[in-house]
């Protein structure tokens, strides 16, 4: 604080004095936080008053930051970041539902039924008036389609069924199979079908989710340091025309100072009356921007959650440094053909298509398909003996039983007693134009379509690496000549202050002279704000493309706002 004092104390004397001020950038961020917080001060009803005691509010919180800190907040906080971190986590799970073409299923039966029917002839079966057959049936089983194209199948089957029927040799009876099933493509769908497709455009997907995660990440940095830069322009330039205004107050005194001695006319009072109200003028618009920009930093880097949201002040804590630097304009080049995430996107892009041509090419070959089926069964329950047909009985009467228990019914299985396959060779393939033919040579289109397109874009990268390389030469050169301009106004000033005061001079050239040397510190100031975002663009656009990205950002720090509003 003392220091600051110090400082100001420093400026008041040059001041009044006579002498012009120059104020290093290191100067400029506390004094004008300083006077900031006074005049806020000033504004506050006056706590000793009875009307004003419960209105009295305690000052707002100041957060001083740096251009690393509030991207670490930026990082942490931003909303569109936050956004932009569910992208790689719907993939993941786009990735998951493709892989799931791959998932056994299983599947499992149990049914029971009975059925009673009366018997209208001989051959029906059923003991007297009707014939009744009651069944419980159960079956497991599980399927999967292989990473390889083939899918297989097995079951296992098991049922009771009692019946009154003569025709039935066991009543009740005890069944049991099981099958094996598999069918594997030999040619069409053999290298790639449509669940790998599906797994491989997917995983592409997730890749370039990371790119755009990564777009969006230097996107919103590049967004929030020029915001930082245009908060501390704004704050240097709030203390350019606060020193503006106290040279006018100066004068203004000056020249009230001789118009009493009577070495001056009156009316020179009236023309310094009118610069000092057009440098308060300037000063409020100077206020009103400081918290302009802070609200557009602020809706960057801070939670929109926390309660001192919009309260706190940002006070910067460094203006951008200068110094001349030489750019590799042929690097910059070859390092945004490398890095751009735009051009790494199109590339997958490309990848992409490559595996859309290389599953529509498989789908247009022959459909050859090889089955095979093997199934085994075993037969069980309580064996009917059946005696001699006679004139009361055509169909014999049971003499005798035997049992065949669920035991060796399973052993029927086990010991393959009744096996059955079958092997089969299945092959199609459409007359004409089929619709993979149709899909394969538009594909190859696209392609080369992609292919041209992705030229262009690399030129259209390397043109804006030149372009933005060239604005921090630019800029550069501007900086230089800003300075200068500046040093020859602060001499012009004191000639014509020096003037004034022999008398050689009049106060509208010194009033003059001081819009001057104002709107050259003003001009030095954007020089090096320009200088610093043309130096974060030159950085940004070898890794994303510059414009489009913050645009997002900036819009959504503007939707914070409004929405907080």
């Amino acid at each position: 604080m003392r220091t600051i004092v110090f400082r100001a104390c420093i400026i008041a004397v040059a001041v009044s004095s006579g002498t012009p001020v120059f104020v290093s950038a290191q100067t400029l961020f506390p004094i004008t936080r300083s006077l900031q917080l006074q005049a806020t001060a000033a504004q506050q009803p006056t706590p000793g008053t009875p009307a004003t005691a419960q209105a009295a509010q305690p000052p707002a919180p100041v957060r001083r930051l740096s251009a690393d800190d509030a991207v670490k907040l930026a990082v942490e906080n931003n909303l569109g970041l936050q956004i932009a971190r569910v992208n790689p986590q719907i993939q993941d799970l786009n990735l998951v539902l493709a892989r799931s073409g791959w998932t056994p299923t299983f599947t499992s039966t149990l049914q029971s039924n009975s059925n009673t029917a009366p018997n209208q002839n001989i051959f029906a079966g059923g003991q007297g008036l009707q014939t009744t057959t009651d069944q419980f049936a159960s079956n497991v089983g599980i399927r999967q389609a292989m990473r390889w194209g083939g899918t297989y199948e097995v079951g296992w089957d098991s049922s009771r069924l009692s019946s009154n029927s003569v025709f039935s040799t066991f009543s009740p009876q005890l069944r049991t199979s099981m099958s094996l099933a598999y069918t594997q493509p030999l040619l069409r769908n053999w290298s790639i079908d449509n669940t790998r497709q599906q797994v491989l455009v997917s995983a592409k997907n997730r890749e370039m989710a990371d790119v755009d995660l990564r777009q969006t990440l230097a996107s919103t940095i590049r967004t929030v340091r020029n915001a930082y830069w245009d908060l501390a322009y704004a704050v240097a330039s709030l203390t350019v025309q606060q020193q503006s205004l106290e040279l006018a107050q100066e004068s203004l005194r000056n020249t009230r100072a001789r118009v009493e001695i009577g070495t001056t006319p009156p009316i020179d009072i009236v023309e310094a009356e009118s610069e000092v109200a057009t440098r308060q003028e300037a000063v409020i618009v100077a206020q009103a921007q400081i918290e302009t920009s802070e609200d557009t930093l602020r809706a960057l880097v801070f939670n929109p959650s926390m309660p001192d949201f919009w309260t706190i002040h940002i006070e910067p804590t460094e203006l951008p440094d200068f110094k001349v630097d030489k750019v590799d304009t042929d690097g910059a080049v070859r390092t945004a053909l490398d890095h751009r995430t735009d051009l790494i996107n199109s590339r997958k892009s490309l990848e992409v298509t490559d595996i859309n041509i290389r599953y529509y090419r498989n789908q247009s070959m022959p459909d050859v398909t090889a089955d095979f089926n093997y199934g085994l069964q075993g037969l069980g329950g309580t064996f009917l003996q059946r005696g001699a047909p006679g004139p009361t009985n055509p169909f014999g009467e049971v003499i005798g039983q035997s049992q065949r228990g669920f035991s060796t019914v399973l052993g029927d299985l086990f010991h393959n007693t009744y096996p059955s396959w079958t092997a089969a060779v299945n092959v199609s393939y459409p007359i004409g134009t089929s619709q993979a033919d149709a899909n394969l040579a538009r594909t190859k289109l696209q392609r080369a379509q992609e292919e041209t397109q992705l030229r262009n874009q690399e030129l259209q990268v390397a043109t804006q690496v030149r372009q933005a390389a060239r604005q921090v030469q630019t800029n550069q050169q501007r900086v230089q000549t800003t300075q200068a301009s500046r040093e020859l106004a602060a001499r012009k000033l004191e000639a014509e202050q020096r003037k004034f005061t022999a008398g050689t001079s009049t106060s509208f050239q010194v009033f003059q002279a001081q819009r001057d040397l104002a709107q050259a510190r003003n001009n030095e100031l954007r020089a090096i704000l320009d200088y610093a975002r043309s130096v974060v663009d030159l950085e940004t656009v070898q890794e994303v493309p510059v414009g489009g990205g913050a645009a997002v950002s900036a819009v959504q720090a503007q939707q914070v706002i409004n929405n907080s509003n």
